[in-house]
Order: C-alpha cells, then sequence, then structure tokens
C-alpha cells in the first residue's frame, strides 16, 4: 500500500521539508529520511512509512509495560515500529529500535479484533518508540475506544507540544521514559533534551493515567541529588503519580558499565518515598518494592512478584482504612 501523507511537518520551498512532530526538527531534503528513518520527504509531501508496520505482536502482563496502577493483573496485545526519536546508548531494544527489521502492516480495523482475543484489554504501543506512529495512533485508537478496549503507550515521551495536546486524550494510559533530569545526560546519552518530556508528562497526566520509569544507570543518573530532583519534580506534577526505578544492565553501546547495584536502587526508592505515594524497583527482586502500599495507613494493598500480582481490592480501596488509591483497578 501507498505510504499515508504525515502530519506536522512544513515546506521550506526549496523541496526539502521540516518535520514538527519530535523536538528533533529533522530538515529533510526531497528523497530523503529523518533521524528515525520512518518518515520521508517525497517531492515536498512529508510519508508516515511506518504507519501500521510493526516488528512484533505479543500479549504481555500489563505489569511488564510497566503499568502497576493501570487493570493490575490483566494482559494485553503490544505490538512497536521500527525506529526511535532517540539513539539512546544503552537501548535495550536497540536491534528493533536502531536498525531496520522487519515488519508486517496491521490495519487498525484489524488490529481492533486482534486485541479482542486471548482476553487482552486492549493495545499497548510500545516496545520502541510508539510515538512515531503519530498518524496510525490517531486512526486507531478511537477504534479501540468505540469497541471498549484500551490504548496503552509506552514512550519516551519526546513529542512537540501541539501533537501532544492532540494524541493525549485519545489513550488510557501511559508510561513515560523519563531518563534523568539533566539535559546533559539526555545530549551526550540519548541525543535529545529533557524539558520536552517534562512537557509531555504535565500534559498526559493532565487527561489521562500516567506512570514514570527511570533506569538508574550507574555513576551517570544514580546520584542521591538526582534521584531527589527527579522525584520532586513528578511529584509537582502529582504525588500519586507511580514511579519505576529500573535496573540498568550492560547492552548496546554501554558494555563498559555494571549492572546497577541493588542497594542503589534501594535508595532511589527511600528517596523517591518522601516525595511520592508509590515507588516501584524493577528488572531485579526487592522484597516489598513491587508491592502497592496505601499511602494513608501504610497498608499492603496490592501484593507482586516479578509480573503475578495478588489480589486487587474492588475500586482499588485500601482493605485496612477504605482510602481510595489513585489508578484504574477494573474495566
Amino acid at each position: 500500500m501507498e505510504p499515508k501523507k504525515a502530519r506536522y511537518y512544513e515546506q521550506t520551498g526549496d523541496g526539502a521539508v521540516v518535520c514538527r512532530l519530535c523536538p528533533n526538527r529533522c530538515r529533510i531534503p526531497d528523497g530523503g529520511r529523518g533521524r528515525c528513518r520512518l518518515r520521508e520527504n517525497r517531492g515536498g509531501v512529508l510519508l508516515a512509512r511506518s504507519w501500521g508496520r510493526t516488528v512484533t505482536a505479543a500479549i504481555d502482563p500489563i505489569e511488564k509495560k510497566p503499568l502497576y496502577h493501570f487493570l493490575p493483573g490483566s494482559r494485553i496485545l503490544s505490538i512497536g515500529p521500527n525506529g526511535c526519536t532517540l539513539a539512546c546508548r544503552n537501548c535495550q531494544n536497540w536491534s528493533i529500535s536502531q536498525e531496520k527489521s522487519p515488519t508486517s502492516l496491521i490495519e487498525p480495523a484489524d488490529l481492533v479484533e486482534l486485541a479482542g482475543r486471548d482476553g487482552s484489554v486492549g493495545v499497548a504501543f510500545t516496545y520502541t518508540e510508539p510515538l512515531l506512529w503519530f498518524e496510525y495512533l490517531l486512526d486507531a485508537a478511537p477504534l479501540l475506544r468505540d469497541a471498549g478496549l484500551k490504548t496503552v503507550l509506552v514512550t519516551n515521551g519526546y513529542l512537540e507540544e501541539e501533537p501532544a495536546r492532540e494524541l493525549a486524550p485519545l489513550v488510557d494510559a501511559f508510561n513515560i521514559d523519563l531518563k534523568s533530569m539533566d539535559d546533559g545526560f539526555y545530549g551526550e546519552m540519548c541525543g535529545g533534551a529533557v524539558e520536552p518530556v517534562k512537557r509531555f508528562i504535565e500534559i498526559a497526566a493532565a487527561v489521562s493515567h500516567v506512570e514514570v520509569t527511570n533506569l538508574l544507570v550507574p555513576g551517570l543518573n544514580d546520584g542521591d541529588g538526582q534521584i531527589e530532583a527527579l522525584a520532586a519534580w513528578v511529584a509537582g506534577v502529582s504525588r500519586e503519580i507511580p514511579v519505576h526505578f529500573s535496573r540498568f544492565f550492560p547492552v548496546y553501546r554501554m558494555t563498559d558499565r555494571p549492572p546497577t547495584p541493588p542497594k542503589r536502587l534501594e535508595a532511589a526508592y527511600a528517596i523517591a518515598k518522601r516525595h511520592l505515594d508509590h515507588v516501584y524497583i524493577g528488572n531485579i527482586h526487592v522484597e516489598g518494592a513491587g508491592d502497592t502500599y496505601c499511602p494513608s495507613c501504610g497498608a499492603v494493598v496490592v501484593e507482586r512478584r516479578g509480573y503475578a500480582t495478588g489480589p486487587v481490592p474492588p475500586g482499588g480501596l485500601c482493605p485496612s482504612c477504605g482510602a481510595a488509591i489513585k489508578g484504574v483497578w477494573s474495566t
């Protein structure tokens, strides 16, 4: 099929176009592609070449996204495009985000049909960078909602403000990767900037369920002050936003660093708990650090071990004091 016309670009008058979807703002000559490889200028028209083309499709636990306060214990169809807006040196999915991989087309109507199978609650657009699927998301999300299915985005949040405000109300839940509060880290390690991500989190949190993930890389973004700054900033948006601290493992272009020490993750957990109601540790088991606690009385509301989730109280109400825990607990 012919590629779909992209949204959010401007012509320069000399045959080139400037893509205005993400903060990279690539200037793309006729016949060229943007940094993401998935948006192509053909005769002064920007094309969304990745529309509906996924590198993989699988049914995952919702906790794998990770989302702990959005339909815990459920399963969700997960798909993703072949590209990314950033170039993180420690990308765990580099073979499908940074390099060309085979893809298969899934039309939006077919996606709805697939998402209704095998007990899935909807579709998680994940694995690589789903914001590159902007036009596809605009087509698919309303159909999923009409069918009573959920739309989830697991994303780096690297999007310009205008498209972010158009997309966010169509999405039921986000997990957004906030890599650091330091612009230098974003520039050196990812080839991006932090301010657009912070703005995206604010926009998404105003209209949808949001959880945040921070991968702690030893010696680069795991200092006490860095963790404190991140937790305090998220709390300024809402202290009810769950934050997941994830363990780094050597991969891709960062094989020279050791995995994050468990004690550093435990320290991050303790620091963030001073600011936030819900903090979690991922990619490693730390006893109790995957459980949801009531911020009012401290009782365990939901127990977890890995991706296995214990009983969820009706309505997300604390079984001890009856306080309502922020989240989406049932369909």
